[in-house]
């Protein structure tokens, strides 16, 4: 009896732990560096003060997707990091990339968000979507350690990186103040 007041709490405790980190994997960020050397990152936050200004409206206009890139796409259309010591962001609009996995469930609930603002800024901006286990190598080359981690590449400037789920109002934030400045 005595060994089972123990272990209720030990599990409850545990329980929290488990569900309150939103990303699978190390929560390290990596990757983009600015000009002084440090790791630039966003952080998600489920704050409800965050409110969606500029959102585009429901009603959308396509169908369009996240497209599904390996390497060697991506080296075409956002950056050849084997050939580039410096970024350059290839694309005509900004973009998005997913670095995900099928079998992650905070992964999971990104994706059809993403999916919806696809088609909420169809024309404006770009949603690309990595997995990250057939694309190790490209993962690797971005120091992806956590998932869903997301690249957020403005049309000029350097991108930022962000780990862990972000709820749909905090990606409707980033994109209008970092992506598609009006």
């Amino acid at each position: 009896m005595k060994y089972f007041k123990i272990f209720i709490p030990v599990l409850f405790f545990t329980a929290i732990l488990i569900y309150s980190f939103p990303g699978c994997g190390k929560s390290e960020s990596s990757g983009i560096k600015n000009e002084t050397g440090s790791v630039k990152t966003t952080q998600g936050t489920n704050n409800p003060q965050n409110t969606v200004q500029n959102a585009p409206s429901n009603t959308t206009s396509g169908n369009k997707k996240p497209e599904h890139i390996d390497a060697k796409t991506f080296k075409e259309k956002i950056f050849d990091y084997e050939n580039n010591k410096d970024w350059k962001y290839e694309g005509s609009l900004p973009c998005i990339v997913d670095f995900y996995a099928d079998w992650c469930k905070p992964c999971q609930m990104v994706a059809p968000i993403l999916e919806q603002l696809a088609s909420e800024y169809d024309g404006k901006l770009l949603i690309f979507k990595v997995n990250t286990d057939q694309e190790q190598e490209l993962a690797s080359a971005f120091g992806i350690r956590s998932i869903p981690t997301l690249l957020f590449v403005p049309k000029t400037g350097d991108p930022k990186m962000t780990s862990g789920a972000l709820p749909k109002e905090e990606f409707v934030r980033i994109i209008n103040e970092k992506l598609i400045k009006n």
